[in-house]
């Protein structure tokens, strides 16, 4: 990871536009769990790798992650991210998007340095099913109608196809069995599931709604996240009303966080959220199981029961 992190930022400088490396700085060094490009690393060793393009990859999938970041911070009109100002504020949002397309631009070369077309093929189907996720998101959002096959489709394009992505190139750079590169595809494809639906989770405070951070961020913009989902469907007309008003019309009053908080509980929408997150953990953990015994395929599947657990 030194090593990543050495690469990334020789390779976020920009000799005419200052404002490049500043903007990402600023979003790389606030910190984050590099999450993804660890599973890069750990899933080319895992397959015997000993060369030096898993860190290219791994720089390339924090890039395409910052990128989107960027973005979406754009979209959602957002004002703090990991616990600082979003660079949309500090600077503005077209900083943040012409950073953001300067570092796809940034991953692409990496990509290509390694001169391995199915490692391309990966990671550029990635990025187009992250932004399909992102725009099906926008007209999801704020619809009672949306239901939870439909928010499957959003948190797999926008959070899990770069998990899966980032492990199964790890795999491919390692010229790994195809059986092994496709576990450690469908290992992070899981993984992602169950990361999303947590973050969704603990945007309504966990499962006992006392998490000890502002909560409410989601409600407040609206989104179909499963929570509001499964309570929606157990709705009774009186709390439909209820959801209607503060969703799809937007038309939210002091207290309503604390009552939408109340219904999931009622409804036992929180609890079954991270069932929900339990399961796809679970299946993550069975994904590996064709891969060779090691202390990485073993911290992979521990990785799996942490992600969980911040839901606890």
């Amino acid at each position: 990871m030194e090593a990543v992190n050495t690469l990334i930022a020789e390779r976020m400088a920009s000799e005419h536009a200052p404002r490049i490396p500043q903007v990402t700085a600023h979003l790389v060094d606030a910190g984050g769990k590099r999450l993804r490009p660890l599973l890069t690393l750990a899933a080319a060793k895992l397959c015997g790798y000993s060369g030096e393009d898993h860190i290219k990859l791994a720089a390339t999938v924090e890039f395409i992650h910052t990128a989107t970041l960027l973005h979406d911070d754009v979209v959602d009109e957002s004002e703090q991210r990991r616990g600082r100002p979003t660079a949309n504020l500090l600077w503005d949002n077209q900083s943040s998007v012409l950073v953001g397309d300067y570092l796809f631009a940034r991953s692409f070369l990496l990509m290509v340095e390694t001169g391995n077309l199915d490692v391309l093929r990966i990671l550029s189907e990635a990025s187009a099913v992250i932004a399909e996720g992102e725009v099906l998101q926008l007209s999801a959002a704020q619809s009672l109608a949306t239901d939870e096959s439909v928010y499957m489709q959003v948190i797999r394009g926008k959070t899990a196809a770069l998990f899966a992505a980032a492990t199964e190139v790890g795999g491919v750079i390692s010229a790994a069995e195809p059986a092994h590169s496709a576990a450690l595809r469908d290992y992070g494809d899981a993984l992602g599931i169950s990361f999303q639906i947590v973050d969704d989770l603990l945007d309504y405070g966990g499962t006992s709604a006392v998490f000890g951070k502002n909560i409410g961020d989601d409600f407040r913009e609206r989104k179909m996240s499963l929570p509001v989902i499964r309570a929606v469907a157990a709705a009774s007309v009186e709390e439909r009303a209820f959801w209607t008003r503060v969703i799809e019309k937007g038309q939210q009053d002091e207290g309503d966080l604390e009552e939408a908080l109340r219904l999931m509980q009622a409804h036992g929408a929180l609890e079954s959220t991270r069932d929900s997150a339990l399961e796809w953990g679970q299946r993550a953990r069975d994904a590996l199981a064709p891969l060779p015994a090691s202390d990485l395929k073993d911290l992979l599947g521990e990785l799996a029961d942490f992600v969980v657990s911040r839901a606890v």
